[in-house]
C-alpha cells in the first residue's frame, strides 16, 4: 500500500494551533487560475512578491523583532526576513529565494539550514539561494523564459501608502507589469477560505479569553498598562501569540473619549479608579492572522444608571448590525443603522430631542459615533480591499471615516465596533452648530462631558443569509456584571 504524504503543518510550540500549509497551496492555486482568465496576462507570467526585509531601530544594531509582509505571508506562509516568492501561473511552480548567509551566521544565530530544509518546511517546489546581488533570482527567472513579470503595486485605501514591488539588479532585463496583480491578490484577501478563517477563529478565541482574564483580574488602583499585560501574557502563554495585531488600547475613564488612546504620547499609564468605565481594545494575532475586541465594562463590575444606558445603547447598535450582516447588504447602510439606533437610545434617555430622522439629515451621530462602523480583518488589522476600483469613499460626516463602502460578500471578515463617546472637541462643535445644538438637551449632554465613551466591537464572518460571531464575550450588563461578581 503506498505511503501517504505526511501533512506539514506551522504550530508556534506543541499547545498552539496547527495551521496546515495546505492554505497557501490553495492560495497559490486561487491566484493562478484567476491570473489564467486574464487575456492581457501572457503564457510564460511569473508572479514576484519582494517579502519583508530586516529593520533596524534607528541608528542602532537593535533587530526589530521580524513580522512577515503580509501578501507575501498569504502566498507563501515564510517567516524568514529577507526573502523573494515567485510563482509560475501557468503550472502553479512555487519558488522561494532565501538569503544566502553568512558562515558565522551559525554562530550567533542557529544553524544554516540547506534549501531542502525550507522546500520542506514551507512545502514550496523550489529554493534557491541568493546573494545581495541577487544574481540567482535572474538566472532562475531566465531559465524558465519567463515572458512578463507580474509585480505588485497599488495604494492601500487605509494608510494611502503604496506597496513595495519586488526591485532587482537586472529586473529591468524582464518585461514587467505592475497593474494587473495588485487588484486580484487584494480581492483574493478580501475572501477568506475556511482554512484561513480556522486560524481566524483560533486567533479570536485566544483574544477573547484574553479580555475576560482582564475582566476577571482588574481592580482599582492597578494602571492601565497593567490591564495590558494582564492581556498579551495571557495571549502569548495561553496562545502562542506572541505579536499583538496593533497597539493596545487600555483606556479607562475620561481617556476612552480618546478613540486611539494606548500610543506612545498616551501609552496607557493612567490609573484605574473605582467607577470608571473601561474600554480596552485588544487583539493578538496567530500566523500573522488577527483579531480586534473591544469589550466596555465598569472596573468594579457593577454598572451605574448612565454607564448602563450609554452601553445599552452602544450594544443595542452592535446587536442591530449584527442582525443585518449578510451577503448583498450595504456597509453603508449599516453604520447609517447604527447610528440610528444610538440616537434613538440616547433620545429614549433624554440626551437629544426631536426627530431622529432630522438628527440624521444634520449628521448628529457623528458627534457621538465619529468613526466608521468597522473594517475588513485578516493579515491586517485594517485589511485590504476596502475601496477597489468602483467604489467611492463616502464623503458625509462618519461616513467619511468609513475603511469601507462596499457590499458584502460571504466570507469576508468584518468587525462590527459601534461606539458612543463624548469628546470635548466634538461636543463644543455641536453646541456651535446652529443645525444641531437645538436637538440637544444641554444639561444632560454636559453631565457626560467627562464620562469617557463606549465601545462593542465583534469580529464576524460574513455568510448568505446571515453572519457568524467570532468573538464570544460576557456582552449584555448582566452577563458582564455576573462574570465579573465571579471574581477571587
Amino acid at each position: 500500500m503506498a505511503t501517504l504524504p505526511t501533512p506539514r503543518y506551522f504550530s508556534y510550540g506543541p499547545f498552539a494551533k496547527k495551521v496546515p500549509l495546505e492554505l497557501h497551496k490553495l492560495n497559490r492555486q486561487r491566484l493562478c487560475e484567476k491570473l489564467r482568465q486574464l487575456p492581457e496576462v501572457p503564457e510564460g507570467a511569473i508572479v514576484v512578491l519582494k517579502g519583508g526585509q530586516t529593520q533596524l531601530r534607528h541608528s542602532t544594531d537593535h533587530e526589530v523583532y521580524f513580522r512577515q509582509e503580509s501578501y507575501m505571508h498569504w502566498l507563501f506562509g515564510v517567516l524568514e526576513p529577507d526573502c523573494w516568492g515567485a510563482l509560475e501561473v501557468d503550472t502553479g511552480n512555487s519558488i522561494l529565494f532565501m538569503p544566502d548567509l553568512p558562515a558565522d551566521y551559525a554562530v550567533w544565530m542557529g544553524t544554516i539550514h540547506p534549501p531542502e530544509h525550507f522546500k520542506q518546511k514551507y512545502d514550496v517546489d523550489e529554493v534557491h539561494f541568493t546573494k545581495e546581488n541577487h544574481v540567482k533570482i535572474v538566472t532562475e527567472l531566465k531559465k524558465k523564459n519567463a515572458s512578463t513579470l507580474l509585480l505588485l503595486r497599488g495604494l492601500n485605501t487605509d494608510s494611502g501608502n503604496v506597496t513595495e514591488s519586488a526591485d532587482f539588479n537586472g529586473i529591468k532585463q524582464f518585461e514587467r507589469d505592475y497593474d494587473r496583480l495588485f487588484h486580484i491578490i487584494t480581492e483574493l484577501r478580501v475572501i477568506k477560505t475556511d482554512m484561513e478563517l480556522e486560524v481566524m477563529r483560533y486567533a479570536t478565541q485566544i483574544s477573547c479569553d484574553a479580555h475576560k482574564k482582564v475582566m476577571r483580574e482588574i481592580k482599582p488602583l492597578m494602571t492601565q498598562y497593567q490591564a495590558e499585560s494582564i492581556f498579551e501574557h495571557s495571549c502569548f502563554f495561553d496562545g502562542g501569540c506572541k505579536i499583538m495585531g496593533y497597539d493596545c488600547i487600555g483606556a479607562t475613564g475620561s481617556d476612552c473619549a480618546t478613540l486611539h488612546y494606548g500610543h506612545a504620547g498616551n501609552p496607557n499609564d493612567g490609573l484605574i479608579k473605582d467607577g470608571d468605565m473601561c474600554l480596552f481594545d485588544m487583539g493578538c494575532e496567530y500566523y500573522c492572522y488577527g483579531a480586534d475586541v473591544t469589550c466596555s465594562f465598569p472596573v468594579n463590575g457593577v454598572f451605574t444608571n448612565d454607564q448602563k444606558v450609554i452601553y445599552e445603547a452602544v450594544l443595542a447598535a452592535n446587536r442591530a448590525v449584527m442582525a443585518n450582516t449578510k451577503a448583498g447588504v450595504n456597509w453603508v447602510d449599516n453604520h447609517r443603522l447604527a447610528e440610528r439606533v444610538i440616537l434613538t437610545h440616547l433620545r429614549e434617555f433624554g440626551m437629544v430631542k426631536g426627530d431622529v430622522d432630522d438628527m440624521m439629515r444634520a449628521h448628529l451621530g457623528a458627534i457621538f459615533f465619529p468613526h466608521g462602523l468597522g473594517h475588513f480583518i485578516g493579515l491586517d488589522t485594517h485589511d485590504v480591499g476596502g475601496y477597489p476600483p468602483g467604489v467611492e469613499r463616502p464623503t458625509e460626516p462618519g461616513l467619511e471615516s468609513l475603511r469601507t463602502a462596499r457590499v458584502l460578500k460571504a466570507n469576508m471578515v468584518v468587525t462590527i465596533e459601534p461606539g458612543c463617546y463624548f469628546i470635548d472637541t466634538l461636543m463644543d462643535r455641536a453646541l456651535a452648530s446652529e443645525e444641531q445644538r437645538d436637538f440637544i438637551d444641554v444639561a444632560t449632554f454636559e453631565r457626560f462631558r467627562k464620562f469617557g465613551g463606549v465601545r462593542i466591537e465583534d469580529d464576524v464572518v460574513v455568510r448568505e443569509t446571515d453572519c457568524e460571531l467570532l468573538s464570544v464575550v460576557p456582552r449584555t450588563v448582566n452577563e458582564i456584571q455576573t462574570f465579573m461578581g465571579q471574581k477571587k
